[in-house]
């Protein structure tokens, strides 16, 4: 009697555990409207951003070697590796 009420309980508890999920939620991502935002180019230097989208709201770094900077703006955030666009990264 002991054994199978050992069993019963070790399989409930098992089974409850194995029940448990989490859910991921995704947003939607909508692409034309990321497109259709103007934004810095790679290859594009430092002087070339500053002239065409005027000065960044923050500037972090540099940091590392090589030298990896940030400009925030406020609907996107420019990567520079030395003075060279890598990326450019539009906030949510």
């Amino acid at each position: 009697m002991y054994k199978s009420l050992c069993v019963f309980a070790l399989t409930a508890a098992f089974g409850a555990s194995v029940a448990h999920a989490d859910r991921l939620l995704i947003e939607a991502i909508d692409h034309e409207q990321m497109q259709s935002l103007d934004r810095p180019q790679r290859g594009s230097t430092m002087p070339q951003v500053l002239g065409r989208y005027g000065p960044p709201t923050q500037e972090v770094g540099p940091v590392g070697d090589p030298p990896i900077s940030r400009w925030v703006y406020s609907d996107y955030t420019v990567v520079f590796e030395y003075d060279r666009v890598l990326h450019s990264v539009t906030h949510r």
